[in-house]
């Protein structure tokens, strides 16, 4: 049996969709972005959303919208993909780790404060496999410390916790349309904001500083344009665009139908020997992103294999950002600085969770790893 890691949930009425942008003329940044950042404001409950071209983009524009750069540190954590932590470089700054949660994977907030200095101007937590870290404790120390709070949203759309939203205390939550992610357009991103100032000036910077998109320019009558900010280019295009608005609309049933997957695992490899699951937080809802199983150090990556090897598509999510070469060689990063975030960096395999991930390919999934964790 062929089993991949991940099948996105594009239909035809997407695809039609797309096809009408396509047989248009403008297709660079105009309505269908525009409706779509209303929905999924709307969806969020955010008064402001920039359709971007990455979250790592995303998440880029905010540290510079907040005015952080050259000698600033960020608060951020080691459990993440690199662009969490790029993003930072990025715009000049500095990263600095503070270890992951072992029941969750989250960034420890009762590490965070420990991490504060003079420098430091903004923390970064990242909502990893679809369950937000504690925004609450997490906002209390922001408070305490006057910091900017840039939420790393790529695994959590749907995320919530004790009541709260994603992106409802942060001063922004950026999100990833990736080619894997729950709704996604191949590439692409948002940020979601309540301040209107910041939001205006997210626009200026996604499209080079400049004050007037293509569609303001030239789908009226011409305006002459104005640059009062360097800026980047990062704007979502329609095509983009059209291709998630559907998604966005059908996405609390397509996170249904993940939630029913993800509980069969749960219940399928709770308390097995040899296998370790992340936990879910009580009084919060799970995006369900990612489901990960953990295993023997010495036994990963021979599990891993023989996945693959059995047809099964898995991947690593992730290995920790600080013993990556480059952030070894520049910053003296060593094993032993994060113990946890490196624990689960050596453990970790992700399995298939999408919704057409059919009955009899989760039970091959289920029987292939169990088999495999006991041997």
């Amino acid at each position: 049996m062929k089993i991949e890691f991940y099948r996105h949930s594009i239909n035809e009425e997407d695809i039609k969709r797309v096809n009408s942008v396509l047989r248009s003329i403008f297709i660079t940044t105009g309505e269908s972005v525009k409706t779509f950042e209303n929905e999924f404001g709307g969806y969020l409950g955010a008064k402001q959303v920039i359709g971007v071209t990455s979250c790592t983009a995303a998440l880029h524009l905010c540290l510079l919208a907040w005015g952080i750069g050259e000698g600033d540190e960020v608060i951020t954590t080691p459990m993440s993909f690199c662009a969490t932590s790029n993003s930072v470089l990025h715009a000049g700054a500095k990263p600095v780790f503070a270890d992951a949660e072992d029941s969750t994977g989250n960034i420890d907030a009762g590490l965070i404060e420990k991490k504060v200095t003079k420098r430091t101007k903004a923390i970064m937590p990242v909502h990893l496999y679809g369950q937000m870290c504690d925004m609450k404790k997490i906002k209390r120390i922001a408070d305490r410390h006057g910091l900017v709070v840039i939420e790393d949203a790529a695994h959590c759309i749907e995320g919530v916790r004790e009541g709260i939203k994603v992106g409802q205390l942060g001063d922004a939550a950026c999100f990833s349309f990736y080619a894997t992610k729950n709704i996604a357009s191949g590439e692409g991103g948002a940020v979601s904001t309540n301040d209107p100032r910041k939001a205006d000036l997210l626009r200026m910077l996604r499209l080079h500083g400049i004050d007037k998109s293509a569609a303001d320019r030239y789908t009226k009558k011409y305006k002459h344009w104005d640059m009062s900010v360097l800026g980047w280019k990062y704007n979502m295009d329609n095509i983009h665009g059209a291709l998630l608005i559907g998604q966005l609309r059908r996405i609390e049933s397509l996170w249904k139908r993940r939630d029913e997957i993800y509980r069969k695992y749960e219940d399928a490899f709770c308390l097995r020997d040899g296998i370790k699951l992340m936990q879910t937080v009580p009084d919060s809802k799970h995006a369900r992103h990612l489901f990960t199983i953990r295993v023997a150090k010495g036994k990963r990556d021979q599990i891993l294999s023989a996945l693959q090897d059995k047809g099964i598509g898995v991947a690593v999510n992730y290995r920790a950002i600080h013993l990556l070469k480059f952030y070894r060689e520049n910053f003296g990063y060593k094993r032993g600085d994060f113990p946890v975030a490196e624990a689960i960096g050596d453990e970790t395999i992700s399995l298939p969770l999408y919704p057409s991930l059919k009955e009899k390919e989760q039970k091959y999934v289920i029987e292939t790893v169990l088999n495999e964790a006991r041997s």
